[in-house]
């Protein structure tokens, strides 16, 4: 899966959200991208959570996970303690649980690029064994 590249929440959000500042930059870069995208449940939930108010967004994002658009990577009982010591390590930015499962799931299956409009926080973040992450837009 090395040639996959995660997405963070706020890029579902600015491409299912036309008022979103982003949302024709993360149009732009959807359209570039031809490798497999890759998620984690704590991000879709995040990204449900910032379209409460656009039912037809929520409903977006289901299809796109419906139509296999983006894979859900599994997060099992193995990835627990290291999502924990994730947070514990970078508790000063907070990091949140859909980073931490990111970051994870990057180590774990060795990808480095990120779809993300937090360029703040996953600049800083380094998963283990990968070094930096090439961000994306």
């Amino acid at each position: 899966m090395k040639t996959a590249v995660l997405v963070d929440a706020g890029p579902f959000v600015a491409l299912l959200n036309k008022n979103d500042h982003a949302h024709h930059l993360c149009v732009k870069t959807l359209a570039e991208l031809t490798d497999p995208l890759v998620t984690v449940w704590p991000a879709v939930t995040e990204a449900m959570y910032l379209l409460h108010f656009s039912w037809e967004g929520q409903e977006a994002l289901w299809e796109m996970l419906i139509e296999g658009m983006v894979t859900l990577a599994p997060l099992g009982d193995e990835d627990f303690l290291r999502l924990r010591e994730l947070m514990k390590k970078y508790r000063s930015l907070p990091m949140d649980m859909a980073d931490a499962a990111l970051v994870r799931v990057a180590e774990r299956e060795k990808i480095r690029r990120v779809f993300t409009l937090d360029r703040k926080d996953f600049s800083v973040y380094r998963p283990a064994k990968i070094g930096k992450f090439v961000l994306l837009p």
